[in-house]
C-alpha cells in the first residue's frame, strides 16, 4: 500500500463529534499497552502521527486518522490496564460500544494482541463480542520482534487455541521491523474493499 497522505482528523467521545467525512473506517482495539499507536505509525510510514506513550491508558477518546484521503483508522481507548475510576471505565465502554455498533462507516476491527502473552480475559471478551455482533475482525499479534523467531509459531499456536481460530488467521506484526505490514494492509483493504 502506497501512502500518499495521512493526518490526524479528530478526537471524539460522542457521535456528534465524529468526522463527517464519509469514507470507510477501520477501528483498532486492544490492551492499553499493546502498541496501537505504533501499529498506526508503521502502517502509514510515519514516526509519530499517532502519539505513543509509556503510560498505559493514555488514550481516552476515539482518535480518527485519515489515510490517503480515502479511509480512516480509528484508535479506540485501550482496555484492561488503565488506572482510572470504575465509573470512568464504564463511560469508555459505553462510548466504544456505541461507536462499534452504530457507526455506519465502520467496515471492520483490527484487534491487536501482544504475541508474548496469552490473550487476557478482556482480549477474549472483545474478540467473542465482535464475533457475536457480526463485526468483521482480524487479529494482529504485535511485538513479534520481542521474541525469538524460533518461538513465534508456538506463541501463535497457543493464542489461536485460546481464541479458537485457525493458525493461518492472525497476522504476526512488528512495528520495529515492519514485519506483517503488507499482510495487514491486504487484510484491511479486503475489509474496506478499496
Amino acid at each position: 500500500m502506497k501512502i500518499t497522505s495521512s493526518e490526524y482528523l479528530a478526537s471524539a467521545v460522542k457521535p456528534e463529534q465524529y468526522p463527517e467525512l464519509v469514507v470507510p473506517e477501520v477501528a483498532l482495539v486492544g490492551r492499553s499497552n499493546v502498541g496501537k499507536s505504533s501499529f498506526i505509525n508503521t502502517m502509514i510510514n510515519r514516526k509519530n502521527l499517532a502519539r505513543t506513550s509509556g503510560k498505559p491508558g493514555k488514550t481516552q477518546t476515539l482518535n480518527f486518522y485519515l489515510v490517503n484521503n480515502s479511509m480512516i483508522f480509528t484508535d479506540v481507548p485501550g482496555y484492561g490496564f488503565a488506572k482510572v475510576a470504575k465509573s470512568h471505565r464504564q463511560a469508555w465502554q459505553k462510548m466504544i460500544e456505541e461507536y462499534l455498533l452504530k457507526r455506519e462507516n465502520l467496515k471492520g476491527v483490527v484487534q491487536l494482541i501482544d504475541i508474548r502473552h496469552l490473550p487476557t480475559n478482556e482480549d477474549k471478551e472483545m474478540f467473542f463480542w465482535l464475533l457475536e455482533k457480526q463485526i468483521p475482525v482480524m487479529v494482529v499479534l504485535t511485538k513479534a520482534d520481542k521474541i525469538s523467531k524460533g518461538k513465534v509459531q508456538k506463541h501463535v499456536s497457543d493464542i489461536c487455541k485460546q481464541l479458537n481460530i485457525p493458525l493461518s488467521y492472525p497476522i504476526v506484526f512488528s512495528s520495529e521491523t515492519g514485519l506483517g505490514r503488507e499482510e495487514a494492509w491486504e487484510a484491511i483493504l479486503d475489509f474496506i474493499q478499496l
